[in-house]
């Protein structure tokens, strides 16, 4: 008889279920699983920590709409995941998690890394179960792929306890399950479809918002061509960026609180009013705002606001929808409005003062001085990931995206340390597509910190990651050499020294040497140019590129403070 291994039906079934990408940590008890997943002819890239693991597969869930696999260890390595995992179904990301457990026979007896998984996750996920037997893993897998990314796509987990790695069944006894088909499309109902036209042909002050669902939903080109045939202003949330291009002469991002403030009828595609829209209340949006509400997920469907209209069904069938419906009625938003002159006058009011910034010469630099050079030397086709406060913040004002799924940061969950992660995910698939694309990540000195040793493993599989560290000594801001100097003479830190604070020009750079990678300590203009296009054109190494600006440097004022609640 054929026999098969608890490893081996892993491994095939996720193969079976079209999952090309294994992120994890090995040891006791899944060595094995990581093995057998080489041999199915899955790509396996070991990680420094499985929080950063997780990251890496669940972005590859969102680039490519499979889920990636991330395979941990039992207890501790599982514990570790579970960021990852929730940081997945906050941002409604497709990943399958592969956690080794303690062995069957040894359960409540104190085995070694003993842990109630499958408990512990449901928390954290859509799915979460162990299989019953070797015969039953398939079936286990492929629903957790299934439920990955059916409905609203998140985390799945599945259990094997260490026992079944290595024990074997015949495989005659294993039942044969197939893969399972993309998720079917909804459509939203017709009637609805003619009442949204109809709110927004009376919309005297119109928005379009786009969010990351859009993205992931793939509904770029109808997207793009129901704004160009309506005229209405876009305005993307920040991994909506680049769903439209952002240079399109509809979009209104440089003035985004003028047009969430001031906009009587939203068209909301893919985004949730959550924290990051403000919740979709005063002060930042009219009180008397209509929502035209789109979305996959019904339950979604008022959540803050009562929608004006409710339209339920995939984001791209239902922008076609939309689409087929303008073109019947011929009808099309003005550009002589007294809306749009609004929009127009406050983004070139706001690129005037955001140039001034940009402009300044003096030293050390500051963030908007930064993203001017590092935004003239982008390719358009280049994949932007951004973490950290201000660093973030201000790079997706400055850092255009021209392309759909080509920005990746925070997200809904506020999540830092998500960008080396993401990075790698996406650069595994560049090596693969060989697009001849970059992977461009704009960290902050603080974000950096979290997985910073992920730096060997881009250097271990040669991936064309630039990371940019715009570093200014803390959390938000922190202080200079010198008063760090004086601070330390005065005593114990641990008493005095500003919790914000990092070690000043610490020398990040040095971390991507040590590993056979590129690094640069960046002070000027000059040496960041230098730097940047240096990194570009080197395809057989990651660099790292340590920015060094005023640590006193911040944002622009804020009309309405992004999340601004400290009073340093």
């Amino acid at each position: 008889m054929d026999e098969v291994t608890g490893a081996q039906l892993v491994a095939e079934s996720l193969k079976t279920q079209n999952v090309e990408y294994m992120f994890g940590i090995v040891g006791v008890p899944i060595i094995e699983v990581a093995m057998a997943a080489q041999a199915a002819g899955i790509k396996y890239i070991g990680m420094r920590n499985e929080q950063a693991a997780c990251y890496a597969a669940s972005a590859i869930g969102y680039l490519t709409g499979r889920p990636g696999a991330c395979l941990v260890v039992s207890g501790p390595g599982l514990i570790h995941a579970l960021g990852g995992m929730a940081n997945a179904n906050m941002n409604c990301w497709p990943v399958v998690v592969i956690g080794g457990s303690s062995d069957r026979n040894q359960e409540t007896a104190g085995a070694f890394q003993e842990f109630p998984q499958v408990e512990a996750c449901r928390l954290y996920s859509k799915f979460s179960a162990r299989p019953s037997s070797l015969e039953a893993i398939p079936s286990v897998i492929e629903k957790a792929v299934r439920t990955s990314i059916y409905g609203r796509p998140g985390a799945c987990y599945v259990d094997i306890a260490g026992d079944m790695v290595n024990a074997k069944v015949d495989r005659i006894n294993v039942r044969v399950v197939s893969c399972c088909p993309p998720p079917p499309v909804s459509v939203a109902e017709k009637s609805t479809i003619n009442e949204a036209i109809s709110v927004l042909k009376m919309a005297e002050r119109p928005l379009v918002i786009i969010g990351k669902g859009a993205a992931y939903g793939r509904a770029e080109t109808a997207l793009r061509e129901f704004v160009e045939v309506s005229r209405l202003p876009f305005l993307p949330t920040p991994m909506g960026k680049g769903v439209l291009p952002d240079d399109h002469p509809n979009c209104v991002a440089a003035a985004r609180s003028r047009a969430l403030l001031q906009a009587d009828v939203v068209l909301l595609l893919g985004a949730r009013l959550n924290w990051m829209l403000h919740f979709g209340l005063p002060p930042r949006f009219d009180p008397n705002v209509k929502i035209i509400q789109v979305d996959l997920c019904a339950e979604e469907m008022g959540n803050n606001i009562r929608p004006a209209v409710a339209l339920l069904g995939d984001v791209n069938a239902t922008v076609t929808q939309l689409l087929q419906q303008v073109g019947k009625d011929g009808w099309k938003y003005s550009f002589d409005t007294e809306w749009w002159s609004t929009l127009k006058a406050k983004i070139t009011a706001n690129a005037k003062i955001s140039k001034a910034l940009a402009l300044q010469s003096t030293l050390p630099m500051n963030y908007y001085t930064v993203f001017h050079h590092i935004s003239q030397l982008l390719p358009h086709d280049c994949i932007i990931v951004s973490e950290g406060a201000n660093t973030m913040d201000i790079g997706r004002t400055m850092l255009n995206n021209y392309l759909p799924r080509h920005r990746l940061d925070a997200g809904t969950f506020g999540t830092m340390g998500v960008g080396l992660g993401f990075a790698i995910a996406a650069a595994a698939l560049e090596r693969r597509e060989n697009k001849g694309q970059r992977i461009v990540c704009v960290e902050g000195d603080s974000a950096f910190g979290f997985s910073g040793m992920e730096v060997e493993t881009m250097c271990r599989y040669n991936l064309p990651v630039i990371i940019i560290v715009v570093n200014n000594n803390g959390i938000y801001s922190g202080v200079d050499p010198e008063t760090w100097k004086e601070m330390a003479k005065m005593g114990d830190l641990t008493t005095f020294a500003p919790p914000v604070t990092l070690l000043p020009e610490a020398r990040y750079d040095e971390v991507m040497t040590a590993f056979g990678g590129r690094g640069f300590l960046v002070r000027t203009v000059e040496e960041l140019r230098s730097a940047l296009q240096l990194s570009l054109s080197d395809w057989e190494r990651p660099s790292l590129l340590n920015v060094l600006i005023d640590p006193s440097s911040d944002r622009k004022q804020q009309e309405f403070p992004w999340l601004t609640r400290s009073n340093l």
